[in-house]
């Protein structure tokens, strides 16, 4: 019988390995804050390699939210925010963290009328606790916020973005690419109120329809069972193929 190339083998094995790692790994999860900040959801955003860590308090209606992003330069800015009435960059209201004189990121809140007429002044909707930090190693910048959000609300929109330049304490125009244009999306709630756990499952829904859920730890026991039953038929299989070489 003609045997099988060691190549085939070896190919085999390496898709086996696919299997039965994880079929997604959150970066999310291993950001830590200081001081005593801690969210019970965390998600990493499908554009513009950023990150959101939130709770959602329904006893309050209220988000209290870390979000994770790098300028597009040094000397830039990132932003986050919620459109109370549509998808979009248009009538969101945001917070900004940009790079001030001083070195450190500086918060400011911004109404997003239309994409022409950007105001700085307050949201529309209450917010507390801003603050703004950055990683010196990384340069990443986070923004710390609560905002207050409507009375049983099952869901948010949520925009995202980063600039290259802060002019006069004002952000510059950021990059239309494609990953700035898809920073859009809705933020579920339902399945992120506070608990006093840990383990939740959370789902943020893109705005172009696509869905992708993650979970901080829960949901485990269910990959296990895949990884188990993965690695009893890579076993099988890497077996019978390796009596066909001895042949």
């Amino acid at each position: 019988m003609a045997s099988l190339p060691f190549s085939a083998l070896s190919l085999f094995f390496s898709l086996c390995v696919l299997l039965v790692s994880p079929t997604h790994s959150l970066t999310c999860t291993s950001q830590k804050f200081t001081g005593n900040k801690s969210y019970s959801n965390c998600t990493d955003l499908p554009n513009l390699n950023s990150y959101l860590h939130y709770t959602y308090n329904s006893t309050n209606s209220s988000l209290s939210v870390a979000f994770i992003a790098s300028p597009a330069k040094p000397d830039g800015w990132i932003g986050w925010g919620i459109n109370p009435n549509d998808t979009g960059m248009a009538g969101a209201q945001v917070i900004l963290a940009l790079k001030s004189s001083k070195g450190a990121p500086e918060v400011k809140t911004y109404n997003l009328v239309s994409y022409s007429d950007i105001r700085e002044e307050k949201l529309s909707f209450d917010v507390w606790d801003l603050s703004a930090e950055t990683n010196a190693t990384s340069g990443e910048f986070t923004i710390f916020a609560s905002v207050k959000v409507q009375e049983k609300a099952e869901s948010v929109n949520h925009i995202w973005q980063v600039g290259a330049a802060v002019n006069k304490g004002k952000p510059g125009k950021h990059e239309f690419a494609a990953d700035n244009k898809d920073a859009k999306a809705t933020l579920k709630l339902t399945a992120a109120q506070k608990t006093g756990k840990t383990t939740t499952t959370t789902t943020t829904t893109p705005a172009s329809g696509s869905s992708s859920t993650t979970t901080t730890d829960g949901g485990n026991n269910g990959s296990f069972r895949i990884k188990e039953m993965n690695v009893g038929f890579c076993f099988a299989v890497f077996v019978l193929l390796a009596s066909f070489i001895g042949f």
